[in-house]
């Protein structure tokens, strides 16, 4: 199953937001680009003694800390980083992201709100920001932003599948059946057991 946090990072990745920097941030980012997380964090700490603001080496190395599961490490990078460049979009869906995935809906529903509300937002952010809202509840408000999430990114297998559910848990399952084809479709396979689930 491709998780949110793997969505996020090929989206992060295809944006070319790791390769940074000079020096010590290329080495950085060499042993992060082979999944040496550990070494990475050494190297970019390095540099940091000498640039400490550097957003880009500050962010990656929040997501190396993201790669070993160190919830706290990670998320005091991506806040030195935001307060650097606070409407820096990646590193906003990042916060969200991270809080997402340590369930922390109300705050990872501020940050993707947040990066929503920068121009040009992608539709990661409209995704983001409707899972939190799915979590806690809201569903008028998390079908709205699914709607611009698959408007925006019509191949989002994800965002249907998610959909979906929402669609299943009001017992609108002819709409949620549609979301499931679609999110199977689109590459989205888990949405197979619940076509076997709600559709007949």
């Amino acid at each position: 199953m491709i998780s949110i946090k793997n969505l996020l990072s090929i989206f992060l990745l295809a944006s070319l937001f790791v390769a940074c920097g000079s020096g010590s941030s290329n080495k950085g980012d060499a042993f992060y680009n082979d999944g040496q997380y550990k070494e990475a964090i050494v190297a970019y700490t390095s540099y940091l003694k000498n640039k400490p603001n550097n957003v880009k080496v500050l962010y990656n190395k929040g997501r190396a800390h993201e790669e070993l599961d160190d919830f706290q490490k990670a998320e005091e990078s991506f806040k030195e980083a935001l307060k650097q460049d606070a409407n820096n979009t990646q590193i906003l869906l990042s916060l969200s992201n991270l809080y997402h995935n340590n369930d922390k809906p109300e705050l990872a529903l501020m940050y993707a709100d947040n990066a929503v509300s920068v121009s040009g937002a992608p539709a990661m952010a409209y995704f983001l920001k409707a899972r939190s809202m799915h979590k806690l509840g809201n569903v008028k408000e998390a079908l709205r932003e699914y709607n611009t999430a698959i408007k925006m990114s019509p191949t989002n297998g994800q965002a249907y599948y998610y959909r979906g559910m929402l669609y299943a848990a009001t017992d609108n399952i002819g709409n949620a059946c549609k979301d499931f084809k679609a999110a199977v479709k689109n590459d989205y396979q888990p949405a197979n057991e619940s076509i076997k689930k709600y559709c007949r």
